[in-house]
């Protein structure tokens, strides 16, 4: 008899059985769920269905994977032609393996002694989504075991017990078609989601997952797969067309690992008609907010029975980018031009949004200062000149209706880039700092990270940073290049600065054993800065992570500042509660604003 049996036995019985035909410890919440079933059933049988569909095979294969004690409860069905139904379900054995270390518990050997030999003081249950409409699939949710069991199950075993919100986690995702999991960066999401792919594995709910993320991100997902789920084959798509096509046909792999570009190569294999996967799983979701890029129409083009996806930052400019996002996670549940507020009642049942500030309380803190630095003399000089002539250029052609944004966008480039170095002299204030400040963190034994939006400007802290033997990771090198800095970084005690710009190195990396983070300069929106610190700022931080913003004094800097501040309200309409910055950067509006231009100017521009 398998855990909720299929078949239904139609004999002319004696319908006054009692309930339960033999008594046996049963969990009362299943024990409710199933007696409130029986109506359904009886109802089914009544419009003469003879099997009606409650089979939940979920249930069947996590209890046996995690070594659980079926137990027998039985229930009357009030009709003439069924008797008793009797049901297995799980019920967790009463001895069972110590969990693995909890990640955040002490390293003391009698400590964790005593941690691991303490019961489980909590348990994860998965709850249906609310587009679980069959009994069928609700059944499958309410009668899981609690997710806590399956830490003792052998073939289940984690390298750490995951913490209680990273669990919940699992449960939100595990019952879902449609999910964003947009977690703070630095939460896991990775883990949770590995998790969840281990397990709809196990209960043969997923044969095929098409993992979708960064190129840069491909070895950081190797690592985490052969961590998390040892067992797992995974197939990476990349290389030669010859190699991408076998990759592709790799049918008896668990896991295919593809960067977005890749996939909008390959578009016309992945897209085959017989070709579908159980799930299509997208990191750095973010990626495909434009509706009308190719990298969009390649994720929606796959054939697939669930989408799931990970971002840190939902929304970077507009409400607009989770419409986007959603598009492929769930079609038609957002649309353009909806209000913050209608955004969050609709996506309410298939995002979670967790921050740092609410689920850690033992994280270390994160310390945020700004650092306004005074322009250098040839800094100035060059500045002011630079701004004055642009300004008047910017009139002139808003006067003659031949503004465009692009001409705001390059002053401002330009102008940024003046407050870095000097041009001509190489002068920089912002660099005089930094090297005082880098020596502090030497002498503390701690390390630093320095983000910069430019190669160039990389290029100039690298010659000035000579005696910190920095190293480097920016989007121009090969990744075994970017691999073996990190490695570096990392190991090499004389090796105290890593020099890294915000494209390449504000996603998918742990560098959790730097201390300090420094923002050279300014990026255009929050939510890419917060990617940045949350890099250092996350599980596994061993001390304080103090950020450092430098800031020029009365330049366009304090400008885009004031601007992003404002706009901070925006994120946290959509997810109330939130303690994290917006994510919207600059509107063609504001970029105009910050040189005093008109309204008038802004519809010219466009």
């Amino acid at each position: 008899m398998t855990l909720l049996d299929t078949s239904l036995e139609t004999s002319s019985c004696d319908t006054s059985v009692p309930l339960t035909e033999h008594p046996v410890r049963v969990h009362s919440f299943a024990a409710t769920v199933l007696r409130s079933s029986a109506a359904l059933v009886s109802g089914a049988l009544a419009e003469g269905v003879e099997r009606p569909p409650i089979r939940a095979p979920r249930v069947e294969s996590l209890a046996l994977a995690a070594a659980l004690k079926p137990a027998v409860v039985s229930l009357a069905i009030e009709t003439p032609r069924i008797g008793v139904r009797r049901v297995m379900f799980a019920e967790p054995l009463a001895t069972r393996s110590a969990p693995p270390v909890r990640q955040r518990r002490s390293a003391d050997p009698a400590a964790v002694a005593n941690d691991a030999a303490s019961p489980a003081r909590r348990r994860t249950r998965v709850r249906p989504p609310r587009d679980a409409i069959r009994l069928e699939d609700r059944l499958a949710c309410l009668l899981q075991p609690p997710l806590e069991a399956l830490l003792a199950a052998e073939s289940l075993r984690f390298p750490f017990e995951p913490f209680d919100y990273q669990m919940d986690g699992v449960a939100f995702l595990y019952p879902r078609r449609h999910a964003v999991v947009a977690d703070e960066m630095g939460l896991g999401k990775t883990m949770q989601a590995i998790t969840t792919i281990r397990l709809l594995a196990k209960s043969g709910e997923a044969s095929r997952v098409l993992l979708v993320c960064p190129k840069p991100l491909i070895p950081n997902w190797r690592r985490e797969l052969a961590t998390w789920a040892p067992e797992l084959r995974v197939t990476t798509i990349e290389g030669s067309p010859e190699r991408r096509r076998w990759a592709w046909d790799q049918n008896d792999t668990l896991v295919q690992l593809v960067g977005y570009e890749t996939l909008v190569r390959d578009r016309d294999l992945a897209h085959r008609a017989d070709r579908r996967f159980d799930l299509v799983l997208l990191d750095e979701a973010q990626r495909i907010k434009n509706r009308s890029g190719a990298t969009h129409a390649a994720v929606c083009g796959l054939n697939r029975d669930r989408s799931w996806a990970l971002t840190g930052t939902p929304i970077e400019n507009s409400i607009d980018d989770l419409v986007g996002i959603f598009e492929f996670v769930s079609p038609g549940t957002l649309r353009p031009g909806m209000r913050p507020r209608q955004v969050a009642a609709a996506a309410r049942d298939d995002v979670l949004r967790r921050t740092k500030e609410r689920v850690l309380k033992d994280l270390p803190p994160k310390l945020i200062r700004d650092e306004v630095i005074s322009l250098s003399p040839e800094q100035s000089s060059t500045y002011r000149r630079a701004e004055d002539e642009g300004v008047i250029r910017l009139k002139h052609l808003d006067g003659e209706r031949e503004l465009a944004i692009r001409h705001v966008f390059e002053l401002v480039l330009r102008l940024k880039q003046i407050c870095n170095f000097d041009p001509l002299t190489g002068s920089s204030s912002k660099a005089e700092r930094l090297e005082a400040e880098l020596a502090e963190c030497r002498a503390s034994g701690r390390k630093a990270i320095v983000f910069s939006q430019w190669v160039n400007t990389l290029d100039r802290l690298t010659e000035r940073c000579a005696e910190f033997n920095p190293a480097r990771y920016d989007g121009g090198m090969s990744t075994a290049r970017r691999e073996a800095e990190l490695v570096r970084f990392r190991e090499q005690a004389d090796c105290s600065v890593l020099l890294m710009t915000y494209g390449a190195g504000s996603v998918g990396l742990n560098l959790q054993f730097a201390g300090y983070v420094f923002l050279f300069d300014r990026w255009w929106n929050p939510a890419v800065e917060d990617q940045a610190i949350n890099r250092a700022h996350r599980i596994g931080a061993s001390g304080p992570v103090t950020v450092t913003r430098l800031l020029c004094e009365g330049t366009l800097e304090e400008r885009i500042d004031t601007i992003l501040r404002e706009k901070r309200e925006l994120f946290r309409n959509v997810f109330p509660g939130d303690l994290s910055p917006a994510s919207a950067g600059l509107s063609r509006n504001e970029l105009l604003s910050i040189f005093n231009l008109s309204k008038k100017s802004a519809r010219a521009a466009a």
